[in-house]
């Protein structure tokens, strides 16, 4: 699992290089007490209200000319031998604060110390405690620093401090320059709303030094995030009202001028097609920029499989009208070979080998043969696959052998696939020609014909669509997610019969107050005579661990003669799941409680669907290769209870 924590990296590092040296005007000075106006940026405002004198230095640069050589940072640890002790009489927040950071802490390893230089330090400490109060937003601080202890004595100072009133944000200013203040586009307008609606200082809120930097930085960002890579913070002003408890607040972006995307310029790139990259990437020559799609696709790079690390990126000082969009991509190796083994409880343990060719030799096709082997469904596939067109399609070519056994029949069954797929960011669509075939074997075929058991082979055409719109993969907490599969061919053999095959999928899922409701739902059918041959991996079972819990692998069919469960025609299957996080200490955890009600049928006609319900709850774990399942559910049909394991998130 390299590739995701490298991402994670390279997008952070994007995002400061793209923000450059505006960063670090997003740093305020300390707040003074009083009425304070703090400003930042190249332009100092034209005009500043003050209501009292004007605050005291910084307290960095109170420093004393005869400040000894042994004196220490805050940061140090406290010294065995100390020339005073001190105690901070304050509430938690503001104690907490001035322990870490006053001044005094410095000199307490200068056991030198007479009595007149620690009566000068008592005295500069209480603007140093002054301004330290004021980043909290307190102004109007009483502060008491007295001695205590005899002069023969250990002393200790002794700084009190009564906050008073804490200073609220008055009103709020966000003024625009640059080509986001004058454009007519109504994405600038759009961009503009959204930085002065997700401001994090809004009128009314309590203010703070941290605060206010946090704010600035985050409308930065916002700022610099989509279509304004060169934009800055030109100024900013607290004015602070310390008699009124009140803070005005003025913020100058300048987004500089509008920049397009110029030509992809790649490097790193000498054993794959050079067409591989820009195809993947999909960044296209006059786009606005927009750092997400940026990282889209420097994500859409490292999920190839092509390179193990890619990293997109811009320079702002280049032109803006066509900045050169840098890729820089690390290649993977030819050929790999990936070893696996797992378990779940519809199929038992499995073990499995996947070798990759990236660049087979004359057509430079990607290969991928897998074998798999477990108890209930064996098979051994290979995949050839070109890279993608200019609209991200590709030809792709696909064979199939498996055996399905289902504790009655056992299938033996062949697949060959041609066509074209498309794989987007949250659709993806497939056209292909399919030939089926399957042979059913077993003890339960004594009478029951080669209809009902599903032997037969056929040829289909068939369309595929995918559409994904959760928030986030593979953890969703909200969003949808909807398929459809529509196919139509002939069986073949001597009575040849046409047939048609749909399939509906859907799932959603919904945030509540506390968890949310993951709710799923198929429906499928296959039209065709009575007698029709169908091969059996164009009918439906179900059952098991993502289907009906509470169900063996494919328990759900119809009941055939002498007992045997075949394949049926037409599917329906729903479930809806309430899932609640664990808190361990008062905090959500990795871990999710679910209850959860299933329910499936399969049958020849639409009005035989008879549901087998299932009940059951489970825990979740958002492990590091998707969520892990383990489900204990009971199939009211069968009066059974059954465990369910499986790992991964799918649709």
């Amino acid at each position: 699992m390299p590739a995701p924590s490298r991402l994670a990296f390279t997008c952070v590092a994007l995002t400061a290089l793209l923000l450059g040296p505006a960063a670090s005007a997003q740093t305020a000075a300390p707040v003074s007490p009083a009425s304070t106006s703090m400003s930042s940026g190249s332009t100092p405002p034209s005009s500043v209200q003050q209501t009292a004198p004007p605050p005291a230095p910084p307290p960095e640069k109170i420093e004393p000319v005869d400040t000894p050589q042994g004196a220490v940072g805050p940061t140090s640890a406290a010294p065995e031998v100390t020339a005073f002790d001190i105690a901070v009489r304050a509430p938690a927040e503001v104690q907490e604060l001035l322990e870490k950071h006053l001044e005094l802490q410095r000199y307490r390893a200068v056991t030198d110390l007479d009595e007149a230089e620690l009566a000068r330090l008592i005295v500069l400490a209480e603007r140093n405690v002054r301004n330290l109060v004021g980043t909290l937003g307190y102004f109007s601080p009483d502060i008491r620093i007295t001695r205590e202890g005899g002069v023969n004595e250990h002393p200790v100072i002794v700084v009190a401090v009564d906050p008073g009133q804490a200073t609220n944000i008055g009103p709020v200013a966000i003024t625009f320059a640059g080509d986001i203040a004058v454009s007519p586009d109504a994405d600038a307008t759009a961009q503009r709303t959204e930085i002065e609606r997700d401001w994090r200082l809004p009128t009314g809120l309590r203010f703070t030094q941290d605060a206010w930097s946090s704010a600035k930085t985050q409308a930065l960002r916002q700022l610099v995030a989509r279509r304004y890579p060169a934009g800055k913070l030109a100024g900013s002003l607290a004015d602070v009202d310390a008699p009124g408890r009140i803070a005005s607040l003025r913020v100058d972006l300048d987004s500089g001028p509008l920049y397009r995307l110029g030509p992809m310029q790649v490097s790193g790139v000498e054993r794959y097609d050079p067409a591989l990259v820009p195809r993947l990437a999909r960044l296209n020559q006059g786009d606005i920029y927009d750092l997400n799609q940026l990282v889209q696709a420097q994500q859409r790079l490292a999920a190839s499989g092509y390179f193990d690390s890619a990293y997109v990126f811009i320079n702002p000082e280049n032109d803006p009208l066509a900045v050169p969009v840098q890729v820089q991509v690390r290649e993977a190796k030819l050929q790999k070979v990936v070893l696996g083994v797992g378990m779940t409880t519809d199929s038992g343990p499995r073990a499995s080998v996947e070798h990759t060719h990236h660049r087979v030799p004359g057509i430079g096709w990607r290969a991928v043969t897998k074998l798999q082997l477990e108890k209930k469904s064996p098979f051994v596939q290979t995949e050839w696959t070109s890279i993608p067109d200019e609209a991200n399609w590709r030809w792709g070519v696909l064979g199939r052998v498996e055996r399905i056994n289902d504790n009655e029949l056992i299938t033996q069954a062949q697949r060959l696939r041609f066509g074209r797929s498309q794989a987007g960011d949250r659709i993806d669509r497939n056209i292909y020609v399919q030939y089926d075939r399957a042979n059913v074997q077993g003890a339960g075929l004594l009478g029951n014909s080669a209809a009902d058991t599903g032997d037969g082979s056929a040829l289909t055409a068939n369309y595929v669509w995918t559409g994904r719109y959760f928030d986030s993969l593979p953890f969703p907490a909200k969003g949808y997610a909807l398929g459809f599969e529509l196919g139509a061919g002939t069986t073949l053999g001597k009575d040849r019969q046409p047939f048609t095959r749909t399939v509906g999928r859907w799932m959603g899922i919904k945030p509540l107050e506390r968890g949310r409701i993951a709710m799923r739902a198929e429906a499928g059918a296959v039209l065709a005579r009575d007698t029709a041959n169908i091969p059996a991996t164009q009918l439906f079972r179900t059952g098991g661990d993502n289907t009906v819990r509470g169900y063996g692998y494919r328990d759900i069919g119809i009941k055939l003669a002498n007992g045997v469960i075949g394949p049926g025609r037409y599917l329906a299957v729903g479930s809806v799941e309430w899932q609640r996080p664990i808190t361990l200490k008062g905090r959500p955890s990795e871990f999710e409680h679910t209850v959860f009600i299933d329910a499936g049928a399969v049958a020849d006609k639409p009005q035989d669907l008879s549901p087998s319900f299932g009940i059951g709850t489970g825990v979740r774990w958002r492990s590091p290769i998707g969520p892990l399942q383990i489900d204990l559910a009971y199939g009211l049909k069968v009066r059974q209870a059954r465990l369910h394991i499986s790992v991964g998130f799918v649709f």
